[in-house]
């Protein structure tokens, strides 16, 4: 029995699968198949039920799955363990989302390097939802995310780190010297183009939400997953926006008008996600540390 096999056998499992296993685990096909029945020669069960188009895990399978994912999460926490004196070692496999990784993100990075330099990170970057995918999946130990909102995959903890506010934001151009007030900001967005934060992720779903509890309609002319991409976008002038900020000084830096959106404003934490098990432990606590050290916005408790 190999821990390498125990995870095949868990992303089987997870992926419903042998072909999407195979690609989690970047292996062959037939290197899964080899990885199931070496398994089942070492445990003297049959794990799958192959007399269906698709096989389906047994009794013995199930049972298999659930000590196989023990063990490897004590596997992979001994890492953490080894550390307890003071300094942490190891590797986190760390999602982040793109707000983050833009804010408080890089400095607390440095800061955790500087602090345990025998612990390696490793940043992938992502939506919320497909992050919490992924971390269902075990493929990242943790993610910086917006707080999960439904449909998202149960089993995840979350620790939260700081709050962001959505805001209107509107060329100079478009907005008068004496300042934008609630009745301005409506008109700014259904009278000009609208550039959408994507549906997909959840902070573009929270906005969709929003706009229609207002009954605002908008004149959609763009949708993009890039907060960035979008704040320049408007600095073009190309039209208006609503995005989650942890500070304005981004777009203030841009010459950019920002009016409170939603009635009262509508805020989202954003959290340290991780799976019920917490495989990342310490690691994942001293992280959440540094980045709540390292940002301007309302630090949450």
């Amino acid at each position: 029995m190999s821990l390498r096999a125990l995870r095949t056998l868990v992303a089987i499992a997870q992926y419903g699968s042998f072909a999407r296993a195979a690609d989690v685990v970047c292996l062959t096909q037939s290197a899964v198949s080899l990885h199931v029945r070496s398994l089942e020669e070492d445990f003297n069960a049959q794990l799958f039920d192959r007399s269906k188009r698709v096989p389906v895990l047994t009794d013995a399978g199930h049972l298999a799955v659930q000590r196989a994912q023990e063990i490897l999460a004590l596997y992979d926490g001994i890492a953490a363990e080894l550390g307890e004196g003071g300094e942490l070692t190891g590797r986190l496999r760390l999602g982040a989302i793109q707000t983050a990784l833009a804010g408080a993100l890089p400095a607390a990075l440095a800061s955790l390097h500087q602090q345990h330099p025998r612990l390696r990170v490793l940043v992938s970057a992502g939506m919320s939802a497909e992050l919490a995918i992924r971390l269902d999946a075990g493929e990242l130990d943790a993610a910086v995310t917006t707080e999960p909102v439904k449909p998202y995959p149960t089993g995840l903890v979350s620790t939260p780190l700081y709050q962001e506010g959505f805001w209107i934001i509107a060329p100079a151009a478009l907005a008068p010297d004496e300042g934008l007030d609630g009745l301005k900001g409506r008109a700014l967005l259904q009278s000009q183009p609208f550039i959408r934060f994507d549906r997909r992720a959840w902070a573009g779903r929270t906005i969709d939400s929003e706009l229609k509890r207002q009954r605002l309609r908008v004149q959609t002319d763009m949708e993009l997953d890039s907060q960035e991409a979008i704040i320049q976008m408007v600095a073009s002038g190309l039209g208006v926006a609503v995005v989650p900020l942890a500070s304005l000084q981004r777009c203030q830096r841009e010459g950019l008008h920002c009016l409170p959106f939603g009635e009262p404003q509508l805020c989202r934490r954003v959290v340290l996600l991780e799976r019920e098990d917490r495989p990342a432990g310490r690691m994942a606590m001293a992280l959440a540390q540094v980045i709540r050290s390292h940002s301007d916005a309302p630090i949450l408790e």
